[in-house]
């Protein structure tokens, strides 16, 4: 044998299950799709069938549910996917309940080779294969025969050069002795959880022959579209540099702030491709200057996205970034839904950004973000928060991130999260008080490989938004909060 066998991949039309499979399903395969009752196993197999399904390639439905097809079909007609132009042409439903109900496995057998014959599927799907379990009453004779039957229906369906997918409802402590998942090319568990008031959905790879998937647990969401999978985003590898390129100057292109002043304490603005961490207390303008960073980018010819946990980003009128919304130059990813998690958010994300072409990236904030998570994924934020920037750094976005903190005066702090330490860059809004009077000064704490002021500034936002006056010197009244007149001297 000198050539290798190319397996063939099936899109799933799942949205984000290609992804999680590393590029589909493989054809011929012998697949489990295995979970607790509810869990959205029957809505995923006819998912992926209603989209692989067509003249050329039929599918054929079998059902050992106590229930009649038709009692299962007029709920799944709820979802877009389900096309009733292609059921008994491409899509042939098959009830073998009574069949099942005699105990005769061979007549089970017989009754789904014939079906099989007759109407020629590239597809076989089997709901629920847990019935056909279920059926071996006793240990002995019936356990054998129940045996030599999956072992005969996983021969005859292979030799058949069909895609099969058998739903089960399984516990994972089954999985150990359970044979089925040892002759499987293919494991896909499904699992809901309910977390106080939240329930959270997760899909795992338990088993994939032949190519990677991306391990771990998945979140996914049941909508009128059906199944829609978020895998976990694995940041990419950074390419090693050539010899010549290490040898050249690589220094990053610098992108202006959109705010006088703020680009001069940076050295000359921020460098491209880099995260940035804006931390500040309520009032102090942090959604204010992540909107100019977007428009000056805009203004510039650069593309922006914006996920906006704090309140709608149309009302940001004086930056007019509800008009670069509605133009186009800038994406909105919907964060109005609950119980999220942080992979939901960073797949709308990328997905945002590959289709419009952005560099510029703003989340605003990290507060809100957490508080849209569902409880356990809020225990995981810190670790989430770093593949999301790694992630977003990674496709050569320049990213800012909103930290919403609480002014302490006599104490700095960057963020609630012990997460300054993930980010290129730091900028500090905070409050003083100059002369009986609050007053806002900001400064830049972090900019990694590059030279920056170290000035603390006042600002005051304005109708034409944030104005950076000159440095404050008085640094005793600034970290002690004492109401003494601080000398503002030309910078």
């Amino acid at each position: 044998m000198t050539e290798k066998v190319v397996i063939q991949r099936l899109p799933t039309g799942v949205p984000g299950l290609d992804a999680l499979l590393t590029g589909g399903l493989a054809e011929y395969s012998f697949n489990l799709i295995a979970g607790a009752p509810g869990s959205g196993k029957t809505t995923l197999a006819h998912q992926i069938m209603f989209s692989l399904a067509s003249p050329a390639r039929k599918a054929l439905f079998f059902t050992v549910l106590g229930e009649p097809p038709l009692k299962m079909l007029r709920y799944q007609q709820q979802f877009s996917f389900f096309d009733t132009s292609k059921v008994n042409e491409s899509i042939r439903f098959i009830n073998l309940a009574d069949d099942l109900a005699a105990g005769n496995y061979a007549q089970v057998l017989a009754r789904i080779v014939e079906e099989i014959e007759r109407f020629q599927p590239a597809l076989v799907v089997v709901d629920s294969f847990r019935s056909v379990v279920g059926a071996a009453p006793t240990v002995g004779k019936d356990e054998l025969d129940l045996q030599h039957f999956v072992q005969r229906l996983g021969m005859v369906l292979t030799a058949w050069q069909a895609t099969t997918f058998l739903i089960g409802e399984y516990v994972e402590m089954e999985a150990e002795a359970n044979p089925l998942f040892t002759v499987a090319d293919g494991i896909l568990w499904m699992s809901q959880e309910v977390e106080r008031n939240s329930t959270v959905r997760k899909i795992q790879v338990m088993k994939m022959r032949g190519h990677a998937t991306i391990p771990g647990l998945h979140t996914f969401r049941i909508g009128d579209d059906g199944v829609r999978i978020f895998p976990r985003t694995v940041p990419r590898l950074p390419e090693l540099p050539s010899r010549a390129a290490a040898d050249r100057d690589v220094t990053p292109a610098r992108l202006s702030m959109g705010i006088a002043g703020l680009d001069e304490l940076m050295g000359g603005g921020l460098p491209a491709g880099y995260s940035l961490l804006l931390s500040g207390p309520s009032g102090a303008g942090k959604s204010q200057l992540a909107a100019a960073f977007l428009a000056e980018g805009a203004r510039r010819g650069e593309k922006g996205v914006i996920a906006a946990f704090e309140r709608s980003p149309a009302r940001a009128r004086k930056t007019r970034l509800d008009e670069l919304i509605a133009s186009g130059q800038v994406a909105v990813v919907d964060t109005q839904g609950l119980d999220m998690s942080v992979d939901e958010t960073l797949f709308a994300l990328t997905e945002q950004i590959e289709r419009n072409g952005a560099s510029r990236v703003v989340i605003d904030s990290l507060s809100g973000l957490e508080l849209s998570l569902a409880p356990s994924f809020r225990e995981d934020f810190r670790e989430a928060l770093h593949r999301m920037v790694s992630v977003l750094t990674g496709m050569g976005t320049t990213v800012l991130l909103v930290s919403e903190l609480e002014d302490r005066y006599g104490e700095l702090r960057f963020s609630p999260y012990g997460a300054a330490f993930l980010t290129d860059a730091i900028v500090v809004q905070r409050y003083v008080e100059m002369g009986g009077q609050i007053k806002r000064v900001m400064g830049v704490v972090k900019l990694r490989n590059s030279a920056h002021s170290h000035d603390l500034r006042p600002y005051e936002i304005t109708e034409d938004g944030l104005v950076i006056g000159p440095r404050i010197v008085n640094m005793d009244a600034l970290l002690t909060g004492h109401p003494r007149p601080l000398a503002s001297p030309g910078a």
